[in-house]
């Protein structure tokens, strides 16, 4: 099939770090974003600073694209704005055509077969159905596919149960999802001087609570477990600084009585009382006078246009079934997650793969590092480069967290990090909301 394209789905870190991937093993990609821009998700976050240094956010292939153009690494921790602009749109600019913006993927199969057919299946190339900016729809051959789509535009909801609260939508115009830009004038004053509750347990969570305590606003911060436990992650001892000391700065927030921690509130309905919101929990628990709501529970993928393809996924992850194991928050520990290629993400249909963010379904804490492992090994596989592919050429840090993402009710008894004794720890935050 090589006189067809490998479609890459999203020009974002992920996407274009398979491109040159590809293109570095003298196979054409053909890159499809429905943004106007390289990173067009990035660029609605682009004031949150990332924890991972530019040495851990540039692609192997892609520095090597870039290299010989001039193009110099830059250092230190960047914005995703400078993330966008001094990487992602040089490195489109380089792969040139092979990138096409105002494009959106809206389907995908075995050309002349739906999902149930068994006959050519690994013989026939794959349709990739697009829809461009002016409405106009066509129809593109492909070799395979690579889903770098990400997962941006399927935030989960503030209710516990994975639907949104009653009343969460009647609320929208005080509910945000994603992490506010204080450095935008209106943005700022809508919450300055406020009560913001913050939903969420992740580092975008932490990152909203810090950037808020900064500015002097009122913050109860929901906890759908049941202890504060490790929320506030590794600190010093996880290798990626930046991020311990993300959290370490949330943890004397709470100690200095600025943050007020609501544990084992799962928001069942939102109620709109005298121009204030009331959350109120499954158990009955209110949290009341709340002016904004900040919901950063984490992500979902968007798996509607992949239904005639054959994908064999985790029933509770959403994730590719051999890599469910490793990244599970009810199970994983320690934070860390081995690194994993095309034999992990691979599908029972030939030639379909879903990477970067997009492979971990509903599981937190991907790195940048991860996905580009991940579409080293898928360029090497679809190049024949079997031992390539089965290689491991990355080592991830260690977070210094034990026991998972924080989707746990309470802590294990007695249990550590990798084993080690538990040690206790005084933490002073204010109790629960009573029940009503």
């Amino acid at each position: 099939m090589s006189e067809w394209p490998v479609v890459v789905v999203g020009a974002g870190p992920v996407g274009l770090a398979a491109a040159a991937e590809l293109l570095e093993r003298g196979i054409e990609p053909l890159v499809f974003e429905r943004g106007e821009q390289a990173g067009a998700a990035v660029a609605q976050w682009h004031h949150v600073r990332l924890f991972s240094q530019w040495s851990e956010l540039v692609a192997p292939a892609a520095g090597r694209l870039l290299e010989p153009t001039g193009w110099t690494r830059p250092d230190g921790y960047p914005t995703g704005e400078e993330w966008a602009r001094l990487y992602l749109r040089p490195l489109a600019a380089e792969l040139g055509e092979r990138v096409r913006f105002g494009t959106e993927v809206i389907g995908a199969a075995r050309r002349g077969r739906d999902r149930v057919v068994d006959a050519g299946r690994g013989s026939e190339p794959l349709t990739v159905h697009i829809r461009e900016s002016d409405g106009t729809e066509r129809r593109v051959t492909a070799r395979a596919l690579v889903d770098a789509s990400g997962t941006w535009t399927g935030p989960n909801p503030l209710g516990g149960d994975g639907l949104p609260a009653l009343g969460e939508r009647a609320a929208a115009d005080r509910i945000a999802y994603q992490v506010p830009n204080l450095a935008d004038p209106e943005v700022r004053a809508r919450y300055a001087g406020k009560h913001v509750a913050i939903a969420g347990s992740g580092h975008s969570a932490l990152t909203a609570l810090v950037a808020l305590v900064e500015q002097g606003t009122r913050i109860s911060w929901i906890l759908r477990r049941g202890e504060v436990g490790n929320v506030f992650g590794g600190g010093e001892a996880d290798q990626l600084p930046a991020r311990g000391a993300l959290g370490l700065r949330a943890k004397q927030a709470a100690r200095d009585g600025q943050v007020r921690a609501v544990t084992g509130f799962r928001t069942e309905a939102v109620e709109q009382v005298g121009g204030k919101l009331t959350l109120i929990s499954d158990q009955g628990d209110r949290l009341e006078q709340v002016d904004e709501v900040v919901v950063l529970t984490g992500f979902r993928p968007e798996l509607s246009w992949l239904s005639e393809l054959r994908l064999e996924l985790d029933a509770t992850l959403q994730a590719p079934v051999r890599l469910a194991p490793l990244i599970d928050p009810n199970a994983h520990s320690c934070g860390t997650v081995y690194p994993h290629g095309v034999k992990e993400l691979a599908h029972p249909e030939p030639g379909v793969y879903l990477a970067g963010m997009k492979s971990y379904g509903r599981a937190p804490t991907f790195l940048a590092m991860t996905g580009y492992e991940q579409v080293r090994s898928i360029a090497a596989a679809l190049a024949g480069d079997h031992a390539a592919a089965e290689r491991v050429e990355l080592v991830l840090p260690e977070t210094g967290v034990c026991g998972g993402s924080g989707v746990f009710d309470a802590e294990p008894a007695g249990s550590g990090c990798c084993g080690a004794p538990a040690e206790p720890e005084t933490l002073t935050l204010a109790a629960p909301a009573p029940r009503a």
